[in-house]
C-alpha cells in the first residue's frame, strides 16, 4: 500500500519519464558554463519569465539568498512580510551571510503587504539607517493567490520609492494556473523572480533565478560563494526541463483536488476549515494540539503522513490522486466517527 504524503508538494518521486530524460542527459561543467541541458533550462525560463537571464541553483533557499545578496549590499535593507519564506523560513541567510537588514511586516490576511505601511518603514537618506533597498514580495504565499493587480501597483509603488523588487515565486506555476495568465504576466512586476522545480512541479531539486543579466551576473558569482558551483548538473537540468513541459497543464488537477477534499471535512465539528483559502493545492486544517496528534497517528496506520499542530497545512501534488482525496476523507470521517 502506497503512502499517501500529504506534509508538502516536495516529496513528490521523480515519475519513469522525468527519470529517462535525467538518464539520457547530454552534461558539460556548470561551472564553466558549458552544460548544455542547464543552459537550455536557464534559456527556456528566462524566456518564459520575459527576463534577460536566468540561473540555476540546488534550492529555493539559495535562489532567495542570492537574489537578495545581488539587490542589497551591506548594511542595506529589504522589506519582508514576517512570514514570508525570505525571512522567516530561510536560517537568516541574508543578515547572516550578506549584513543586510530585513525590515518586516505583518503580512495580510490575503497574503500581501499593505503598501501604506511599506512606506512607513523606507528610511529616509540618512548615516543613522540602513539604507532601504529592497521589497521582497510572495506569490503564492501560504497558497494564496496574490493579484496581478496588486503585483503592479507594488511594483509602481516600490519603483517611485527607489526600491528593487525581489518575488518568491516558489510556486508561481501554481499562481499562473488560478490567475490564467502566462509567467511572464506575473514577472513583469518584478526585478527578479525565483521559481522552484521540485515543489508542485515535481522535480527532484533545484531552483531558477530569473532577472537581468547584472542580477544575474551578480547571482552566479554569490552561487559560487556560498557553495552552490555545480559540475554536470545537466542531469538535474533534465527533470527541471521535463517538469516545465509535462507538469505545469496538470497543476490544476492539485488544485482542485485540494477544493474537493476542502469540502468533505467541512462537516467534521472538530476541524475548523475556511474553504475561502484553499486557492490552490493547499488545505489548512485547524483544531487542538491533542485532537491533531491523535488524528496523525490514526491516519498513519492507513500509510496517510500529516505533520500534527493547531494549524495543519495538507498539501496536494503529482502523487495525490483523486482516489487518494477520498481515502483521506474517508479515513479523517472515520477517526471522528
Amino acid at each position: 500500500m502506497k503512502a499517501i504524503d500529504l506534509r508538502s508538494d516536495t516529496v513528490t518521486q521523480p515519475t519513469e519519464g522525468m527519470r529517462k530524460v535525467m538518464a539520457a542527459a547530454a552534461v558539460g561543467d556548470d561551472v564553466f558554463q558549458d552544460d548544455p541541458t542547464v543552459k537550455k533550462l536557464e534559456d527556456k525560463l528566462a524566456e518564459m519569465s520575459g527576463k534577460a537571464d536566468a540561473l540555476f541553483v540546488p534550492s529555493g533557499t539559495m535562489s532567495n539568498l542570492v537574489a537578495l545578496l545581488s539587490h542589497c549590499q551591506r548594511g542595506e535593507e529589504y522589506i519582508v512580510g514576517q512570514g514570508y519564506h525570505t525571512y522567516l523560513y530561510e536560517a537568516g541567510g541574508a543578515p547572516v551571510l550578506g549584513s543586510v537588514i530585513p525590515q518586516t511586516l505583518p503580512v495580510e490576511k490575503d497574503g500581501t503587504l499593505d503598501l501604506d505601511k511599506v512606506a512607513s518603514v523606507i528610511k529616509v537618506d540618512d548615516v543613522h539607517f540602513a539604507r532601504s533597498k529592497l521589497l521582497c514580495l510572495e506569490n503564492t504565499h501560504n497558497g494564496k493567490v496574490i493579484s496581478l493587480e496588486y503585483m503592479q501597483k507594488a511594483y509602481d509603488f516600490a519603483k517611485s520609492k527607489g526600491l528593487s523588487v525581489h518575488l518568491d515565486g516558489a510556486r508561481a506555476f501554481n499562481a499562473i494556473t488560478e490567475l490564467n495568465c502566462e509567467l511572464s504576466d506575473l514577472a513583469q512586476h518584478a526585478d527578479s523572480v525565483s521559481i522552484c522545480l521540485s515543489k508542485g512541479l515535481g522535480a527532484p531539486v533545484g531552483s531558477v533565478l530569473c532577472a537581468d543579466k547584472e542580477i544575474i551576473q551578480w547571482a552566479r558569482r554569490w552561487r559560487k560563494m556560498v557553495g552552490g558551483g555545480m559540475r554536470q548538473s545537466g542531469v538535474l537540468a533534465a527533470a527541471g526541463i521535463y517538469a516545465l513541459d509535462e507538469h505545469v497543464q496538470r497543476l490544476a488537477i492539485d488544485h482542485a483536488n485540494a477544493k474537493v477534499l476542502a469540502e468533505r471535512l467541512l462537516g467534521i465539528p472538530q476541524l475548523s476549515i475556511n474553504k475561502d483559502l484553499v486557492q490552490t493545492n493547499m488545505l489548512f486544517v485547524k483544531t487542538d494540539m491533542e485532537t491533531a496528534t491523535s488524528l496523525a497517528n490514526h491516519l498513519k496506520q492507513h500509510n496517510i503522513i500529516i505533520i500534527p499542530s493547531e494549524t495543519m497545512r495538507w498539501v496536494m501534488h503529482l502523487d495525490v490522486s483523486s482516489s487518494d482525496v477520498k481515502f483521506v476523507s474517508e479515513k479523517v470521517k472515520e477517526f471522528f466517527a
